[in-house]
């Protein structure tokens, strides 16, 4: 069975998105493709979009866990499942995914990537992407929060990150 790698990050109505942080999800996207495995995302803007047109590059497959119905979906979404949940998609969005990778984000970012770690689902997050990652990425949030049981895995680079989540997934399988 093909493995489903959840993309989560800032919408498009993000002020603090750049292009940089952009051309990451979209790398991230690209390389999700190349290896193989389904892109699911919630299907908007943002970081969501340029994760799915990275991998329609790659002609690989998207899905979007939307919050309400198909119009909400980026053009690059191959598969939109409407779920009319608003934010409360995010725990089917994680709980589908084998690993998630964590990209700027605000607070509906934050909702997936807590999701994620309190359901034991493997998480690695992109330093240095912008917003919640580069928070949760911070050694002084990492020291304060050492005994939680799992923390996202922190990387500094689409390739980075796509090595690890594939690393995870292969490891979950054993």
């Amino acid at each position: 069975m093909k493995k489903l790698i959840a993309v989560c990050g800032s919408e498009a109505d993000d002020p603090n998105l750049s292009a940089a942080t952009l051309n990451v999800a979209e790398r991230v996207g690209r390389l999700i493709a190349e290896k193989g495995a389904i892109l699911v995302c919630g299907g908007g803007g943002g970081i969501m979009e340029a994760a799915c047109r990275g991998a329609k590059s790659a002609n690989g497959l998207t899905v979007g866990i939307l919050p309400g119905d198909k119009r909400y979906a980026n053009p690059y979404v191959d598969i939109g499942i409407t779920t009319h949940l608003g934010r409360a998609r995010n725990y089917i969005l994680v709980q589908s995914a084998d690993v998630v990778i964590g990209i700027a984000g605000r607070w509906g970012t934050l909702n997936e990537i807590s999701f994620a770690c309190n359901i034991g689902k493997p998480v690695v997050i992109i330093k240095g992407s912008g917003g919640w990652m580069d928070i949760l990425s911070c050694e002084k949030v990492k020291e304060k929060l050492k005994d939680l049981s799992t923390y996202p895995l922190v990387t500094s680079s689409p390739e980075e990150a796509i090595n690890i989540a594939f690393r995870l997934i292969h490891e979950a399988e054993r």
